[in-house]
């Protein structure tokens, strides 16, 4: 099934709803589109050691390759604090630029980062994550003579 940006900018904000963030009030949503139509909702889950949190889109990613999906083809993020009826754009973070480099084709994987279902900003990963490091880069800077 082919979807839309605003559907799954839709299935954001109702994945958005469940985030558990009582330490930053942050609640984050994100919606993983895998090539062949399934989405992978994700929210972000908060501990009170700050290292065991969990980003919504990383949240969507581990869903879906428990689940054995590798290939992916978009991904809305909304976000907003808790105290908040606005939502903004919502960047994912570094590590889930990284997590999104291991699985993703740069130039074709679009990230949708959006306030509601009209208004999103669509970039991808490559424009986000530029000189990306990922498996490939290991092998390129392996001296076969080390």
């Amino acid at each position: 099934m082919n979807y839309s940006e605003e559907e799954l900018i839709r299935e954001a904000f109702q994945a958005q709803k469940r985030a558990y963030a009582p330490y930053s009030g942050f609640e984050v949503g994100a919606a993983l589109l895998t090539a062949d139509g399934k989405i992978y909702g994700g929210c972000n889950i908060e501990n009170a050691s700050y290292g065991a949190c969990n980003c919504a889109e990383r949240t969507a990613f581990f869903r879906a390759l428990y689940d054995g999906e590798r290939d992916f083809s978009a991904i809305a993020i909304v976000g907003k604090p808790k105290t908040s009826d606005t939502f903004d754009y919502c960047a994912p973070c570094g590590i889930c630029r990284q997590v999104m480099a291991e699985f993703c084709d740069p130039e074709n994987f679009r990230i949708i980062l959006a306030r509601n279902e009209e208004d999103c900003r669509v970039y991808s990963l490559k424009e986000l994550l530029p000189l990306s490091f990922t498996g490939s880069s290991m092998k390129e800077t392996q001296n076969p003579n080390d």
